[in-house]
């Protein structure tokens, strides 16, 4: 599945895994980047988060982010 919305991830974060979920069955399209097999993506998150290899980061088509969002803050970004 993919779309607009970017979301930076791993295989072991529980948070990822909820909100994937979420977003699965709330019909929100997106692609999936895990940033432990892509060096330049681990970059991003670090720079959108002083540092820090903090996920979920979700990247939306207007080039804002948002770090672990709610389902509700992620429908409203989509929408807006």
């Amino acid at each position: 599945m993919t779309g607009n919305v970017t979301m930076y991830s791993t295989t072991w974060c529980g948070y990822c895994r909820r909100l994937k979920g979420q977003m699965d069955r709330a019909g929100i399209p997106y692609t999936e980047i895990n940033i432990e097999h892509d060096p330049d993506s681990a970059d991003f998150v670090e720079k959108a988060n002083g540092g820090n290899q903090t996920v979920p980061t979700v990247l939306f088509p207007d080039g804002s982010t948002l770090t672990n969002p709610s389902l509700a803050q992620v429908q409203q970004k989509v929408a807006g």
